[in-house]
Protein backbone atom coordinates (compact mmCIF):
# COMPACT_ATOMS: atom_id res chain seq x y z
CA UNK A 1 0.00 0.00 0.00
CA UNK A 2 1.40 3.36 -0.43
CA UNK A 3 0.85 6.22 1.95
CA UNK A 4 -0.11 9.48 0.49
CA UNK A 5 1.12 12.40 2.40
CA UNK A 6 -1.66 12.74 4.40
CA UNK A 7 -1.27 9.43 6.18
CA UNK A 8 2.43 9.97 6.37
CA UNK A 9 1.86 12.98 8.07
CA UNK A 10 -1.03 11.23 10.52
CA UNK A 11 1.63 8.06 11.50
CA UNK A 12 4.76 10.72 12.00
CA UNK A 13 2.49 13.43 14.43
CA UNK A 14 2.50 11.43 17.52
CA UNK A 15 6.49 11.77 17.16
CA UNK A 16 6.50 15.15 16.66
CA UNK A 17 4.51 15.53 19.26
CA UNK A 18 6.63 13.59 21.78
CA UNK A 19 9.72 15.40 19.89
CA UNK A 20 7.83 19.16 21.04
CA UNK A 21 7.02 17.68 24.73
CA UNK A 22 11.05 16.68 25.33
CA UNK A 23 11.88 20.25 23.97
CA UNK A 24 9.44 21.83 26.81
CA UNK A 25 10.96 19.75 29.49
CA UNK A 26 12.16 22.71 31.74
CA UNK A 27 15.02 22.33 33.99
CA UNK A 28 15.01 21.66 37.53
CA UNK A 29 16.47 23.37 40.46
CA UNK A 30 18.87 21.57 42.24
CA UNK A 31 20.24 22.97 45.29
CA UNK A 32 23.31 21.94 47.43
CA UNK A 33 24.61 23.23 50.91
CA UNK A 34 28.35 22.26 51.22
CA UNK A 35 29.29 21.96 55.09
CA UNK A 36 32.43 20.95 57.53
CA UNK A 37 31.66 17.89 58.73
CA UNK A 38 33.11 18.29 61.64
CA UNK A 39 31.32 21.63 62.97
CA UNK A 40 28.18 21.92 60.47
CA UNK A 41 28.81 25.32 59.53
CA UNK A 42 28.60 26.54 55.73
CA UNK A 43 31.99 25.99 53.43
CA UNK A 44 33.11 29.15 51.15
CA UNK A 45 35.46 28.43 48.26
CA UNK A 46 34.47 25.35 47.60
CA UNK A 47 33.99 24.23 43.46
CA UNK A 48 31.20 21.95 42.64
CA UNK A 49 30.75 20.59 38.86
CA UNK A 50 28.03 18.47 38.08
CA UNK A 51 28.25 16.83 34.72
CA UNK A 52 25.05 17.45 32.58
CA UNK A 53 23.83 17.58 29.32
CA UNK A 54 24.29 21.52 28.21
CA UNK A 55 23.65 24.20 25.44
CA UNK A 56 26.02 26.59 27.33
CA UNK A 57 28.91 27.18 24.99
CA UNK A 58 32.23 27.15 25.81
CA UNK A 59 34.55 29.97 27.20
CA UNK A 60 35.67 32.96 24.40
CA UNK A 61 38.14 34.80 23.74
CA UNK A 62 36.31 37.67 25.36
CA UNK A 63 36.14 35.90 28.78
CA UNK A 64 39.39 37.38 31.18
CA UNK A 65 40.17 36.32 34.65
CA UNK A 66 42.68 38.16 37.01
CA UNK A 67 44.31 36.97 40.26
CA UNK A 68 45.71 40.05 42.35
CA UNK A 69 48.61 40.00 44.72
CA UNK A 70 47.61 43.01 47.38
CA UNK A 71 49.58 43.22 51.13
CA UNK A 72 51.25 40.10 50.17
CA UNK A 73 48.28 38.16 49.54
CA UNK A 74 46.63 36.50 46.32
CA UNK A 75 42.82 37.93 45.77
CA UNK A 76 41.25 35.94 45.04
CA UNK A 77 42.10 32.60 47.15
CA UNK A 78 40.03 30.47 44.70
CA UNK A 79 39.62 31.25 41.23
CA UNK A 80 37.28 29.02 39.13
CA UNK A 81 37.90 29.10 35.53
CA UNK A 82 36.83 27.11 32.40
CA UNK A 83 39.32 25.13 30.10
CA UNK A 84 40.59 27.93 27.76
CA UNK A 85 40.61 30.89 29.96
CA UNK A 86 43.02 33.48 30.40
CA UNK A 87 44.13 34.65 33.62
CA UNK A 88 46.97 37.60 34.29
CA UNK A 89 48.37 38.36 37.64
CA UNK A 90 48.69 42.14 38.22
CA UNK A 91 50.80 43.20 41.16
CA UNK A 92 49.33 45.81 43.40
CA UNK A 93 52.41 45.94 46.30
CA UNK A 94 55.05 47.77 46.71
CA UNK A 95 57.31 44.75 46.73
CA UNK A 96 58.05 42.42 43.94
CA UNK A 97 56.52 38.75 43.78
CA UNK A 98 57.22 35.68 42.08
CA UNK A 99 54.46 34.10 41.02
CA UNK A 100 54.57 29.84 39.87
CA UNK A 101 53.09 26.91 40.06
CA UNK A 102 54.21 23.16 40.14
CA UNK A 103 50.76 21.58 39.50
CA UNK A 104 50.77 18.91 36.68
CA UNK A 105 47.75 20.49 35.41
CA UNK A 106 49.76 24.29 33.89
CA UNK A 107 53.27 24.33 35.96
CA UNK A 108 54.86 28.27 34.98
CA UNK A 109 56.19 30.96 36.53
CA UNK A 110 56.41 34.77 36.46
CA UNK A 111 59.84 35.91 37.28
CA UNK A 112 60.09 38.53 40.18
CA UNK A 113 57.93 41.63 38.68
CA UNK A 114 56.64 44.87 39.72
CA UNK A 115 53.69 47.01 37.81
CA UNK A 116 54.32 45.80 34.85
CA UNK A 117 51.75 42.30 34.56
CA UNK A 118 53.34 40.04 32.50
CA UNK A 119 51.46 38.49 29.73
CA UNK A 120 48.19 35.78 30.96
CA UNK A 121 48.38 32.64 31.14
CA UNK A 122 46.30 30.45 29.33
CA UNK A 123 44.80 27.13 31.05
CA UNK A 124 44.07 24.32 28.58
CA UNK A 125 43.74 21.76 30.77
CA UNK A 126 41.26 20.23 33.44
CA UNK A 127 42.80 20.28 37.16
CA UNK A 128 43.44 22.35 40.09
CA UNK A 129 46.23 24.54 39.85
CA UNK A 130 47.64 25.70 43.30
CA UNK A 131 50.00 29.12 43.10
CA UNK A 132 52.60 30.38 45.65
CA UNK A 133 55.20 32.68 45.95
CA UNK A 134 59.06 32.24 45.75
CA UNK A 135 59.57 35.54 47.87
CA UNK A 136 56.85 35.05 49.99
CA UNK A 137 56.65 31.90 51.74
CA UNK A 138 52.91 32.05 53.43
CA UNK A 139 51.36 33.09 50.07
CA UNK A 140 49.05 30.72 48.41
CA UNK A 141 46.23 30.72 46.08
CA UNK A 142 44.51 28.23 43.82
CA UNK A 143 43.02 27.93 40.40
CA UNK A 144 40.75 25.30 39.48
CA UNK A 145 40.24 24.77 35.35
CA UNK A 146 36.97 22.70 35.19
CA UNK A 147 35.60 21.29 31.94
CA UNK A 148 32.26 20.59 33.70
CA UNK A 149 29.05 22.16 32.16
CA UNK A 150 27.66 23.06 35.40
CA UNK A 151 29.86 24.76 38.12
CA UNK A 152 29.90 26.93 40.82
CA UNK A 153 32.06 28.59 43.19
CA UNK A 154 30.34 29.01 46.79
CA UNK A 155 30.16 31.97 48.77
CA UNK A 156 30.25 32.53 52.67
CA UNK A 157 26.35 30.48 52.68
CA UNK A 158 28.11 27.61 51.33
CA UNK A 159 25.20 26.94 48.62
CA UNK A 160 25.04 26.01 45.09
CA UNK A 161 22.10 25.86 42.78
CA UNK A 162 21.61 24.66 39.56
CA UNK A 163 18.86 24.54 36.81
CA UNK A 164 19.69 21.08 35.25
CA UNK A 165 17.60 18.64 33.07
CA UNK A 166 15.80 15.60 33.70
CA UNK A 167 17.54 12.76 35.43
CA UNK A 168 20.95 11.46 37.85
CA UNK A 169 23.96 13.52 37.33
CA UNK A 170 27.80 12.98 38.19
CA UNK A 171 28.48 15.70 41.11
CA UNK A 172 31.98 16.86 42.39
CA UNK A 173 32.99 18.73 45.08
CA UNK A 174 36.88 20.34 45.68
CA UNK A 175 37.52 22.04 48.55
CA UNK A 176 41.26 23.68 49.07
CA UNK A 177 41.30 22.41 52.92
CA UNK A 178 39.85 18.78 51.94
CA UNK A 179 43.61 17.30 52.23
CA UNK A 180 47.02 18.18 52.00
CA UNK A 181 47.70 17.21 48.17
CA UNK A 182 45.07 20.09 46.66
CA UNK A 183 43.74 17.19 44.20
CA UNK A 184 40.91 15.04 45.60
CA UNK A 185 37.46 15.92 44.90
CA UNK A 186 34.24 14.18 46.90
CA UNK A 187 32.19 12.72 44.36
CA UNK A 188 28.45 11.48 44.28
CA UNK A 189 25.51 11.97 42.14
CA UNK A 190 22.41 14.31 42.01
CA UNK A 191 19.22 14.57 40.93
CA UNK A 192 18.04 17.20 39.04
CA UNK A 193 15.23 18.32 41.08
CA UNK A 194 16.91 17.27 44.75
CA UNK A 195 18.08 19.34 47.75
CA UNK A 196 20.83 17.95 49.68
CA UNK A 197 23.78 18.51 51.90
CA UNK A 198 27.47 17.60 50.90
CA UNK A 199 29.47 17.45 54.13
CA UNK A 200 33.37 17.48 54.09
CA UNK A 201 36.01 15.82 56.27
CA UNK A 202 38.83 18.63 55.80
CA UNK A 203 41.63 17.77 57.01
CA UNK A 204 44.09 19.45 55.03
CA UNK A 205 47.03 21.28 57.05
CA UNK A 206 46.45 24.89 57.76
CA UNK A 207 48.41 27.56 56.12
CA UNK A 208 51.16 28.86 58.00
CA UNK A 209 50.83 32.32 59.78
CA UNK A 210 53.43 34.69 58.42
CA UNK A 211 55.57 36.33 60.77
CA UNK A 212 54.63 40.04 61.60
CA UNK A 213 57.10 42.46 59.92
CA UNK A 214 59.32 45.01 61.62
CA UNK A 215 56.61 47.89 61.07
CA UNK A 216 53.68 45.50 62.51
CA UNK A 217 55.94 44.81 65.29
CA UNK A 218 56.53 48.35 66.41
CA UNK A 219 53.04 49.72 65.66
CA UNK A 220 51.68 46.36 67.86
CA UNK A 221 54.63 47.63 70.94
CA UNK A 222 53.23 51.15 70.83
CA UNK A 223 49.30 49.70 70.74
CA UNK A 224 50.17 47.38 73.79
CA UNK A 225 51.63 50.33 75.50
CA UNK A 226 48.52 52.69 74.93
CA UNK A 227 46.34 50.55 76.06
CA UNK A 228 48.50 49.89 79.35
CA UNK A 229 48.60 53.76 79.82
Amino acid sequence: MCLTPSHRWTLSAPLASLMLLAWATPAASAQLQITDVATGTPLGDAVVEVYAPSTAGSVSAADHYQIVQRQATFIPHVLLVPVGAEVSFPNRDTTRHHVYSFSPAHPFRLDLYLQETPPPERFDHAGVVVLGCNIHDAMEAFIVVSDAPYRTLTGDDGRAIFDLPPGQHRLRVWHPRLEDTHLEWWEGEIVADQSREVALTLAASLPPVPAPSALQQRFQRALEQTQAN
